[in-house]
């Protein structure tokens, strides 16, 4: 696999890591008792900790990545396995 698939296919991983990682750990002003600044919106977090998120949202893409790239060294799991309709079959008879 070239350099360029696998930075790709990393960002990929990181951007759907962060959007799992962003809505844990958030409170809202109405959950933490915190008055509003006035023209705030109503959902905007009172404990957004950019650093945090960044660092777990990086974990789980390396996380996510190594397996996804054990998977495409050695072949666990391959396009066979999950073609339950024998699409496959179907296109190599045409």
């Amino acid at each position: 696999m070239a350099w360029t698939s696998i930075l790709a296919i990393y960002v990929l991983f990181w951007v759907l890591s962060a959007f799992i990682i962003l809505p844990f750990g958030i409170r809202s002003h109405s959950e933490s008792d915190i008055e509003m600044v006035k023209g705030q919106a109503d959902g905007a977090p009172v404990n957004f900790r950019p650093g945090r998120i960044l660092g777990l949202t990086t974990l789980l893409a390396t996380l996510a990545f190594g397996l996804f790239y054990l998977n495409y060294s050695y072949q666990w799991i391959t396009v066979d396995d999950i073609d339950f309709f024998g699409s496959r079959e179907r296109l190599e008879q045409q």
